[in-house]
């Protein structure tokens, strides 16, 4: 595949067709289209909390928020750790996906321990779908206590596609699931034929509220 040489506007387009870009490494100044023919969704209405977390996330130990440090999470994302030596998020996504950030088509959710980023996650927005990318913890469970507050969130503002890209086993544990393109694209269709607003009903509580509900 060509190199790609992107714009904000086109990597909407290529989402709202079901495409995305990666880059093969971290220093690798490149990207390239992505097109999975196995696509990883997580459903909003069949998303499992485990009870060990649960209890965690009804302990309030951390607090949790939305778009308050996007490149933070970014630069959180693209760290190479002794678990994950390799990363694909090189200095064009980071510059592409804060500018979709500032176009409110791409937010993140953060967690922190006092003052300490330890967590999160982020991805793109268009119709009522949110467009995973990716997640990283610094500390136990912060990265799954992101992903709960992101699916309340996604729950209550009335999103109805919740794409994963891929499916892990640390996902599965939630819910996730494997669906073939020709299933995943008319699930695409059908989220951006609504729009959702990523802030829409927000309340602090929201994860009690949430967890109170399923």
């Amino acid at each position: 595949m060509e190199p790609l040489d992107l714009t904000p506007d086109m990597l909407l387009r290529a989402y709202a067709i079901g495409v995305f870009p990666m880059a093969e490494d971290r220093d690798d100044p490149d990207l390239f289209w992505i097109d999975p023919r196995i696509r990883g969704v997580i459903p909003l209405d069949g998303f499992h909390v485990p009870k060990r977390l649960a209890k965690t996330l009804r302990s309030n130990r951390y607090r949790v928020t939305f778009d308050q440090d996007f490149e933070g999470v970014m630069d959180g994302c693209a760290e190479s750790s002794d678990r994950r030596p390799r990363t694909w998020i090189n200095d064009k996504i980071l510059t592409l996906y804060t500018a979709l950030h500032r176009m409110d088509h791409a937010h993140s959710v953060e967690v922190w321990d006092g003052d300490r980023l330890i967590g999160g996650l982020y991805g793109v927005t268009l119709g009522s779908a949110y467009f995973g990318e990716s997640m990283f913890s610094r500390e136990r469970d912060a990265s799954k206590i992101a992903l709960c507050h992101l699916v309340a969130r996604l729950t209550f503002a009335g999103f109805r596609l919740l794409d994963t890209q891929f499916v892990t086993k640390h996902l599965e544990r939630f819910g996730a699931k494997e669906v073939p393109r020709s299933d995943y694209r008319p699930l695409l269709s059908d989220a951006l034929n609504y729009d959702a607003s990523f802030f829409a009903h927000y309340e602090e509580g929201e994860i009690s509220r949430y967890l109170q509900q399923t």
